[in-house]
């Protein structure tokens, strides 16, 4: 009896092998089946992830798959900027119950997918992230989006996706929505705004009342829909209601009429005097130009009318272009276009245009004034005035032109400049996702430790590139500051106004300690300054807050060896890597160290955030 109970035990537990072999089995075979749908290139998979039938996902660890190491189940697809250029089949994966009850993370962020999103996605019920960011899909979004119950965050951005937007006000623990640059309609579900750490639904076609903000969000997250209304929109709604026949006046009473009839008059009188103060501007600004003489092209003419054109927040003194004898450019030079739009939009492209186009002011600095203009083809863009530098105009026309021949695609290169004695204007492309310093520093705060970390290395490593091709020229940053790294479409990192101040006269960087004038290595001023950029992507803290100096502050806790104290709270509770963000918190250290000699170069910045940034990789390989 005994031998027969063993024989029975020995078969059960070759029955269950056989069985969990053959569900190991179909786990690879539908993730390499997977793999090649979405690479395109007639099914094939991409050259750059081999997997393999006769290898295992999580003990040989496939590129871009991560398990956990104690239940050996798939727990994180991350495949961003494979250049994969099939189609998703959602089916294939959330059909399949092993891998729909264990996949947590779908990311295929900045690769050319297209096709659809199969309503099959909501039997992926353990999805928290799913990025589909910078791709071609399309068609509508399926409702059974809103059944994924432990959504946290979805980025479905830079796509073509249209309709309207299925009820995911449903999902209560949904912290992230991007869906910016597509074609979506309809009204905005009533979200709970106040829950999210980031929200953006600009440039669709959304219509009605925006959802409540509770202050969290500004009109950037909104931008580009033209039929949306309510704050933080300057468009308001038109939201009162329609009263009953029984409740309209039958007549109006003769102080109503009065009182009317006042303002009225009042109206006239206050729109007189406006107009005969602009008659006698108007006058006074031909008689200056009458002594300055004929401007070549009317240049001048229309720079004096521009603050009729622009929003109120624009003056006339605050953006003109003045006349220089002999030297003077009495038109923009266009350098580049973003590889975004066509070349036509941009080669026409005039000073008088510019100056002409309603414009915003956005930021004020001791450097210059920055403002947003609209053209009047519809592109955004920024201009960057700079007044009171000493450069002349012949270096500064050399130093753009030496700019525009370096590219980087996390460095803004200027579009078009325009210089003169008096003044510089410089053109960007406008980033809608606004800069880092109002991500780290708003409310609420952005971005977990994961991105923070990448946005480091992602700026560190185009710091290098930029020294390394241009500091024998001796052009720097110069001003390099989390304001002046901005977010492009798809919230990747970009050093924006490089090369704009550089060096002083006197030799030294303006972002340098005080020790450091006239260093003869002008490179270690801007590693000063990213030092202090990754001090706020560690510390959460702004770099000057009631007198106190964000460096000093941190080196005297790091001396006092209360480390764990430097760290944001925003990262601690998210169980982010405290020996990593140490290991972080040393690079910077070493960056801000007051003796510019005791500094590293940005190769070696670079070379040791990478190498963290691949530990932290790693170790999401055995995250649960």
């Amino acid at each position: 009896m005994e031998r027969i109970s063993i024989w029975v035990a020995f078969a059960t537990t070759l029955l269950l092998l056989n069985i969990i072999n053959c569900v190991e089995d179909e786990v690879k075979r539908t993730m390499i089946q997977f793999l090649a749908q979405v690479s395109g290139n007639d099914g094939q998979q991409n050259s750059t992830l081999v997997w393999r039938q006769d290898s295992d996902p999580c003990k040989d660890h496939w590129r871009g798959v991560y398990c956990d190491q104690q239940s050996m189940s798939i727990k994180r697809l991350i495949l961003d900027r494979f250049n994969l250029s099939g189609t998703l089949d959602a089916a294939m994966l959330c059909n399949f119950q092993p891998l729909a009850a264990s996949l947590t993370f779908l990311s295929l962020d900045g690769n050319r997918i297209s096709g659809v999103i199969a309503s099959d996605i909501g039997n992926c019920k353990q999805l928290t992230r799913l990025h589909l960011s910078g791709n071609h899909l399309s068609g509508s979004l399926p409702s059974s989006l809103a059944m994924l119950n432990n959504l946290k965050r979805l980025d479905i951005s830079s796509n073509e996706f249209s309709g309207p937007l299925p009820n995911l006000s449903r999902i209560s623990g949904l912290n992230m929505f991007l869906a910016q640059n597509n074609h979506l309609s309809g009204t905005i579900p009533t979200f709970d705004l106040s829950n999210f750490d980031q929200f953006n639904v600009s440039f669709n076609s959304f219509s009605g009342q925006i959802p409540n903000v509770h202050r969290h969000f500004s009109a950037d997250s909104f931008l580009g829909n033209p039929e949306l209304c309510g704050d933080p929109l300057p468009k308001k709604c038109s939201d009162q209601p329609m009263r009953l026949e029984s409740e309209e006046p039958q007549s109006s009473s003769k102080e109503q009429i009065l009182m009317y009839s006042g303002y009225t008059a009042l109206g006239i009188v206050i729109l007189l005097l406006i107009v005969l103060k602009l008659c006698k501007r108007k006058k006074g600004e031909n008689k200056i130009e009458a002594l300055n003489g004929v401007v070549a092209d009317g240049v001048a003419e229309k720079a004096s009318n521009v603050s009729n054109e622009y929003k109120a927040r624009v003056s006339r003194s605050e953006f003109s272009a003045s006349s220089e004898s002999g030297t003077v450019s009495q038109s923009l030079v266009v350098l580049s276009r973003p590889a975004t739009y066509e070349e036509r939009v941009f080669e026409a492209l005039r000073l008088e245009d510019l100056l002409r186009a309603p414009a915003e002011l956005i930021g004020r600095g001791k450097n210059g004034s920055l403002y947003k203009v609209i053209l009047d083809n519809g592109i955004m863009v920024v201009v960057k005035r700079i007044k009171d530098w000493t450069i002349s105009s012949q270096d500064f026309k050399q130093r753009m032109q030496i700019l525009s021949q370096v590219k980087h695609p996390h460095v803004l290169s200027p579009l078009a400049f325009y210089c003169s004695k008096q003044e510089k204007l410089l053109v960007y492309e406008f980033q809608q996702n606004g800069s880092l310093f109002k991500h780290l520093h708003g409310t609420p705060k952005t971005f977990d430790w994961t991105s923070r970390l990448g946005i480091a290395a992602t700026i560190a490593k185009a710091l290098a590139f930029m020294h390394q091709e241009l500091g024998h020229h001796g052009i720097v940053h110069g001003s390099l500051k989390s304001s002046n790294i901005l977010l492009n479409k798809n919230m990747e990192p970009c050093l924006s106004e490089y090369g704009v101040m550089g060096m002083d006269d006197q030799g030294g960087s303006p972002f340098a300690s005080p020790i450091d004038a006239g260093a003869l290595d002008i490179l270690k001023g801007d590693v000063y300054g990213f030092g202090v950029v990754l001090l706020e992507l560690l510390t959460g803290k702004l770099v000057k807050s009631n007198g106190i100096d964000l460096t000093d502050w941190v080196q005297s806790v790091v001396r006092e060896e209360w480390t764990g104290e430097v760290f944001d709270k925003c990262l601690l509770t998210e169980y982010a890597s405290e020996e990593r963000m140490v290991n972080l918190l040393q690079v910077a250290i070493r960056c801000v160290n007051r003796s510019p000699d005791a500094r590293p170069s940005m190769n070696q910045v670079a070379l040791m955030i990478n190498t963290i940034k691949e530990d932290e990789e790693k170790s999401l390989i055995y995250e649960v």
